[in-house]
């Protein structure tokens, strides 16, 4: 089959086919008469687990480990399970420093009035100035 039905039936666009032929992911494929790469069932099979992979959030580079190892019948699991530990191990660190922006960006939220006021929380937060909200409000005479 061609390159296009090829990314069809895997998924994965024709241009990100060429990217992992690039990449070395994709073994070396006969060619028509014509020129044209030919695929066949193994290489759109390996196309759907790139596809999976990259849809779990592994890197290009884990992927390259997965692959060999999948392709190797004598890998060991403990390999694989390693990456995929290390891999939800980073997937946690990522998790918790979004939790950690989402919490500062709601405590923001929550100190702008919101209104027509040209004082914003938000601003000074962005722009690393400490706790000026206290600057922004007008004394009152005693």
């Amino acid at each position: 089959m061609n390159i296009g039905e090829a990314a069809r039936r895997s998924g994965v666009s024709p241009k990100m086919v060429r990217h992992y032929e690039s990449l070395g992911l994709l073994p070396t494929l006969a060619r028509s008469e014509g020129g044209y790469r030919q695929y066949g069932e193994t290489e759109v099979h390996l196309l759907r687990f790139i596809k999976r992979a990259r849809d779990l959030g592994f890197s290009m580079a884990e992927i390259q480990e997965l692959v060999g190892l999948w392709r190797n019948r004598r890998r060991s699991s403990a390999n694989v399970r390693r990456i995929a530990q290390r891999h939800a191990d980073d997937l946690s660190r990522r998790i918790e420093a979004l939790r950690e922006m989402q919490r500062t960006l709601e405590q923001l939220i929550a100190c702008c009035h919101g209104d027509e006021r040209p004082e914003c929380p938000i601003l000074d937060g962005l722009a690393g100035t400490p706790d000026l909200h206290a600057a922004h409000t007008t004394p009152t005479s005693a």
